[in-house]
């Protein structure tokens, strides 16, 4: 193809290699995991502790329903706070979450990495992501390596797009 055709397709592919093959660690951090298990615990002790009292009403009770659907979802939640991993790789950003969530590194327009300085150990840096056709996730990452590789990305990514 010639050049000007090849133009005329857009803007040429992002590449990125991150300083490990497949690397991938926890989404957030252990003591933020910590805060959400004692968050959803208190929760729930709270709830059994209103139950065990009468305080909920008998029966069916709209309250009680409301009540245990928050305690629900707050548990399902967690679940995924636990269990979220990110995954950086040659094609994509990974993380595992409510709804799974990639980016295809080729089509990565921008990034930014969002941090509190100071409380990187409880509150995970993100590295928020667009697309060239728009679109944007934002990637937790509590692994040092990772957060080192987001790093490069977000300036890696800057002067290719200066181009």
């Amino acid at each position: 193809m010639n050049e000007e055709l090849l133009q005329s397709l857009g803007p040429p592919p992002f590449r990125f290699i991150p300083t490990q093959a497949g690397l991938s660690g926890p989404a957030f951090t252990l003591p933020f995991k910590a805060l959400a298990t004692v968050i959803v615990a208190a929760g729930s002790a709270w709830l059994a502790s209103l139950w065990h009292a009468g305080a909920l009403g008998s029966g069916s009770s709209t309250g009680l329903v409301w009540l245990l659907t928050a305690l629900a979802l707050m548990l399902y939640t967690w679940w995924h706070i636990m269990r979220s991993r990110t995954r950086l790789d040659a094609g994509a950003l990974h993380q595992s979450w409510v709804w799974d969530k990639q980016l295809e590194l080729r089509e990565l327009a921008y990034g930014k990495l969002i941090r509190v300085r100071g409380l990187d150990w409880l509150i995970a840096p993100r590295l928020y992501a667009r697309t060239l056709m728009g679109k944007f996730a934002v990637f937790y990452a509590a692994d040092p390596v990772l957060l080192a590789d987001f790093e490069r990305l977000v300036r890696e990514v800057a002067e290719f797009r200066k181009m």
